[in-house]
């Protein structure tokens, strides 16, 4: 890895001398922002907070309490909407694209108070009290801790500060596994940009999560490198492959559901699917897109349309 990373560094500055990259796009902002600049960046309010586990660990937790602008009626109570990412991503997820078409953009100007949550070993979550994030401890987690601390923490967090008992809850699907770097910031803000390596970023996303090319905005892919993937633990890794998978019981989940799936999504097996679509008891609404691979769902052009403005509908119908 440090190999190549030295191999790349020399041909960027190589490049740069010699004009081999002249035909570079300019470098979207975003990709050397953290998720409060970029918030910020949109002419959006934002908040940050630091929530701890009760086993210990320090998540960042982020806030779009209102729209880009701000209304006579913004001191009332708004309804809160909190966004969970899935593996390998951050809470940047939902705002890497235009305001038009982020998630969480969106619902800020359709009058929600909008949380983002960060998982424990994600480029934002990775302090803790007593444990270094170097250490063997410190990453020995998977999707059950998460599960069991980390969303507790973050939605009790969350009641106490608004006030709120009624909560929208968005899913996306031995040490760190694919953590973001500065090694993938300059991919992202360094590589991607150039019109030589524009293709091979995408692909990159592709092969990770299914092809869409017509429905991605490649003018952002350095975007996308830079804050993805954001980190997780090995042993969380470990935990999804494994071919023998726990068993949830869902059946006791009475809350109710809304879903969405891709047919081209490689990272959601249609016959997985359609198991858990009979266990979910409350089932309110379900659509399969049939172009939709994984990064469709965050970064689809047209994914205001197919999905997004059916989550404001639903939640408009059931408050």
């Amino acid at each position: 890895m440090w190999y190549l990373f030295k191999v790349i560094t020399f041909i960027t500055n190589l490049g740069a001398i010699h004009g081999a990259f002249r035909y570079q796009r300019s470098v979207n902002p975003e990709t050397n922002m953290n998720i409060s600049q970029i918030i910020s960046y949109w002419g959006y309010p934002d908040e940050e907070y630091d929530i701890v586990t009760e086993d210990g660990y320090i998540l960042g937790l982020y806030r779009i309490p209102y729209g880009k602008i701000k209304s006579d009626n913004n001191s009332a109570q708004r309804r809160v909407v909190y966004l969970q990412h899935g593996l390998l991503t951050s809470a940047s997820s939902w705002i890497s694209n235009l305001p038009n078409n982020s998630l969480g953009f969106i619902l800020a100007d359709a009058g929600y108070d909008v949380w983002m949550g960060n998982s424990r070993g994600t480029i934002w979550s990775r302090k803790h009290l007593y444990l270094k994030s170097n250490s063997k401890e410190f990453w020995a987690f998977s999707f059950d801790e998460m599960a069991k601390y980390d969303l507790p923490a973050s939605i009790d967090f969350i009641v106490k500060q608004t006030g709120q008992e009624k909560i929208f809850y968005v899913l996306f699907g031995n040490k760190d596994f694919l953590p973001n770097s500065p090694f993938t910031r300059i991919i992202g803000s360094k590589l991607c940009p150039q019109k030589i390596f524009v293709k091979i970023c995408s692909r990159i996303l592709f092969m990770m999560c299914g092809y869409d090319q017509k429905n991605l905005n490649m003018s952002r892919v350095d975007v996308y490198m830079a804050h993805n993937p954001a980190g997780t633990s090995v042993q969380n890794i470990l935990h999804w492959i494994q071919t023998t998978a726990p068993l949830y019981n869902v059946t006791n989940m009475n809350v109710s559901t809304a879903t969405w799936n891709g047919a081209n999504d490689l990272l959601a097996d249609p016959e997985d699917v359609n198991i858990l679509l009979s266990e979910i008891r409350n089932h309110i609404y379900h659509k399969t897109i049939s172009h939709y691979s994984h990064i469709d769902f965050l970064f689809g052009l047209d994914v205001y349309h197919q999905v997004y403005r059916e989550i404001i509908d639903i939640i408009q119908d059931h408050l």
